[in-house]
């Protein structure tokens, strides 16, 4: 959900800034391998690299917040999950056998 600049997002936290980052491809490469062995994403590894940038200069804000969680945010959302008796998206079924052709 994309929220108008300067506003909060629906639990009343203040919107994430989003910002166009051109890079060199070879950097690119090099940041998102470190991600990957990370288990982060991209977006994820600039974000803990800059905060602890920051930190170490002595310029991290005090008010500012932790780091996102992984994974997607709690709550009521009724967007994604699993439906009501059903499966994931790309999971199994309910009855726990993987997706394929009836058993004989």
């Amino acid at each position: 959900m994309t929220v108008p600049s300067g506003g909060t997002a629906p639990q009343g936290r203040p919107q994430r800034k989003q910002v166009l980052l051109r890079l060199d491809p070879a950097v690119y490469e090099a940041l998102a391998r470190w991600a990957g062995e990370d288990l982060r994403s991209a977006n994820a590894q600039i974000e803990f690299l800059l905060r602890r940038a920051l930190r170490e200069a002595g310029r991290l804000p005090g008010d500012a917040g932790p780091m996102p969680r992984r994974g997607r945010p709690p709550g009521g959302s009724s967007s994604g999950g699993s439906p009501p008796g059903g499966s994931p998206p790309g999971g199994s079924p309910a009855g726990g056998a993987p997706p394929g052709p009836p058993s004989a």
